[in-house]
């Protein structure tokens, strides 16, 4: 077995190190990884692996943060006439809901929604934001947003897109540490300015 995580992302959660990990359970794919490590030099600097740990004793209590908050955002985006549909495994409504009860005891703050409208709309509602950033690297310690369909996603055929769901209408939120009122204040006020009438 081997697994591979981004460090950048929660356990890191400072948004200050680009660092990943590559663990395994087999000896023989360690020493060969250990190998290329040598061989082709990506090895984290003892400053960033410092950043790391030091992140890593705070990783309970900011997931646990980050869980009460995109909850607490899910749950009123799910209400919020300007939205389509929600995306986040701790709410009932998302497909996989059963099987996060029995395999997780928690979640991260990744949200994704659709908004009512197109990519114009969007773009209204990105630029509107004013808590929340626009990023493509999301999972720090701050409210962050994309747009999949012009920013992570722009690389794949448009056609493979849309059938993998992610359409011009499709947002990503990483649900951050600040108060959660702020969060969905900065939310409603964007989604005001970018859906007439909602």
């Amino acid at each position: 077995d081997i697994a591979y995580y981004s460090l950048t992302k929660y356990m890191n959660g400072h948004t200050d190190v680009i660092m990943g990990a590559v663990s395994t359970n087999n000896e023989d794919l360690h020493e060969r990884l250990r190998f290329l490590q040598n061989a082709i030099g990506p090895v984290p600097s003892p400053f960033d692996c410092y950043m790391v740990n030091r992140s890593l004793k705070t990783l309970k209590v900011r997931m646990e943060e980050h869980q009460r908050n995109s909850l607490a955002v899910g749950r009123w985006l799910e209400k919020h006439p300007a939205i389509l549909s929600v995306r986040h495994p701790g709410l009932p409504s998302h497909p996989q809901h059963h099987i996060v009860l029995k395999q997780c005891y928690g979640h991260s703050g990744m949200i994704s929604f659709y908004l009512k409208g197109e990519l114009e709309e969007s773009r209204k509602f990105l630029s509107a934001l004013k808590l929340i950033t626009l990023a493509e690297s999301l999972g720090g310690y701050e409210s962050l947003a994309e747009l999949p369909y012009l920013m992570t996603h722009a690389s794949i055929e448009e056609k493979e897109r849309v059938a993998l769901g992610v359409t011009n209408n499709l947002i990503r939120i990483s649900v951050g540490l600040e108060n959660a009122d702020d969060i969905i204040a900065d939310l409603d006020q964007a989604l005001r300015a970018a859906v007439p009438g909602c």
